[in-house]
């Protein structure tokens, strides 16, 4: 017969071990200890059209890794035209975002490996829970206050120019 303490310390450490998977899968982890602000490198991004002409520029942080992706925009209060965020994934796939504890409203841009604009949306502030998915196809997301894809005309097939320091995710 089975000794009842190795039983429930098998059932303890079991326990521990499904509690921490689930704190780092649901981002509770970087809820805790988020990213700090200054940690974050910052680039600069142009879009330009299907013909090559210029449509804009944006200074971003470059969210490279699993921490800064989660976190996203969350702790900002607001986001200046002309500024954004950029996400940079391990590879190109199909990838959802949220607008998880936002304060305001974003143009959320997916871009292809190849630098190509995949889907733009017009994300508004959730009320509640950020029920709502944005999705697309994307080696890069790019995050920027909500107009400035009508603002500047970028649109699905234009291209943004992602520099070299912001083509590699660190996870």
């Amino acid at each position: 017969m089975v000794d009842s303490r190795i039983v429930w310390g098998f059932a303890v450490f079991l326990l521990f071990f499904l509690g921490g998977v689930y704190a780092s899968q649901s981002g509770l982890i970087y809820q805790i200890n988020p990213p700090d602000p200054d940690s974050y490198e910052r680039v600069t991004v142009t879009a330009y059209d299907e013909n090559g002409t210029e449509l804009a520029t944006v200074a971003v942080r470059v969210a490279d890794t699993r921490p800064k992706r989660w976190l996203g925009l969350s702790n900002t209060s607001d986001l200046a035209m002309g500024e954004g965020m950029l996400f940079v994934h391990p590879e190109a796939d199909n990838y959802g975002y949220v607008m998880r504890d936002m304060a305001f409203p974003l143009d959320i841009v997916f871009v292809s490996a190849d630098e190509r604009v995949t889907a733009v949306h017009h994300a508004g502030v959730p009320e509640g829970s950020p029920e709502k998915t944005y999705s697309g196809r994307a080696k890069w997301v790019l995050e920027v206050p909500r107009g400035w894809a009508n603002e500047t005309g970028v649109d699905a097939g234009d291209r943004i120019a992602v520099p070299s320091a912001a083509h590699n995710a660190s996870d």
